[in-house]
């Protein structure tokens, strides 16, 4: 094996696991983690307060990412987005910081009970279906709310749904009697799914993503969540090339 391919493989591993990575153009630490290794700390220190709770909570949205052909890091990829939002807020509350966290990881756990030709299908719902898949934040609430010590987080799954401006569901909430964290969450949701390829389109860049989410503060974002959203670009930005490198790497392996 010559030296350049050599060169190659070692920069394109993960320094803590050894995980086969693409290589970064541009990097911008020094650092080489793939992106299941930066986000394992930041969802340990949200744990800790979870006790016996924690370890079942993380495979319940391990499962469900599966089931949505999800790459399974996608729930925790939300919720630790959602928790670098939330410090700006509440900083030293490190229990209201995890309850943020556990509804962030399992807000759409009430999909479970949506059936597969409904949750998967790629083309639009029709008026019924709709009717079902609206359902999942009530479903998802009374799942959560049965885990002890999981009712903060229970009430951010009922309103991850629900629009700043009064136009979501289930309840059409409107502003400050959304929950906190359900307001941070909907601007990193966005991010998540605008920065990430789909079936049917690929991927917009981080840029276009925050623009669509500067457009719509005081519609369908809280403006104190879009403003701590400029706030944390760096750290969010950082965050989003690493989901794009691991799903060009493990594309760039499959076929080499």
């Amino acid at each position: 094996m010559n030296n350049s391919y050599t060169s190659t493989i070692s920069a394109a591993q993960c320094s803590c696991c050894g995980a086969m990575m693409v290589p970064r153009q541009q990097p911008e630490t020094d650092d080489r983690l793939c992106e299941r290794c930066f986000l394992e700390p930041l969802a340990a220190e949200c744990s800790a307060c979870a006790g016996l709770s924690a370890g079942f909570a993380e495979a319940l949205a391990r499962a469900l990412d599966l089931r949505e052909h999800e790459t399974g890091l996608h729930s925790r990829r939300v919720a630790c987005h959602t928790v670098v939002l939330a410090k700006r807020f509440i900083p030293n509350d490190e229990r209201r910081l995890a309850q943020i966290y556990w509804g962030a990881l399992l807000h759409d756990v009430g999909k479970i009970g949506v059936p597969d030709r409904i949750l998967l299908k790629n083309g639009p719902l029709d008026d019924d279906e709709w009717a079902m898949m609206r359902r999942h934040p009530e479903d998802g609430h009374h799942l959560v709310n049965c885990l002890p010590g999981m009712q903060e987080a229970a009430e951010m799954v009922r309103c991850h749904e629900e629009r700043f401006d009064g136009k979501g569901y289930p309840r059409g909430l409107r502003g400050d009697a959304i929950p906190l964290g359900a307001r941070i969450f909907a601007v990193i949701d966005t991010l998540d799914a605008m920065t990430s390829d789909r079936p049917y389109r690929k991927g917009l860049s981080f840029d276009a993503a925050k623009a669509e989410i500067l457009r719509m503060s005081g519609k369908q974002f809280d403006p104190l969540a879009v403003d701590a959203f400029v706030a944390e670009e760096a750290v969010l930005r950082r965050m989003v090339q690493m989901k794009c490198e691991r799903d060009v790497g493990e594309s760039w392996h499959r076929h080499a």
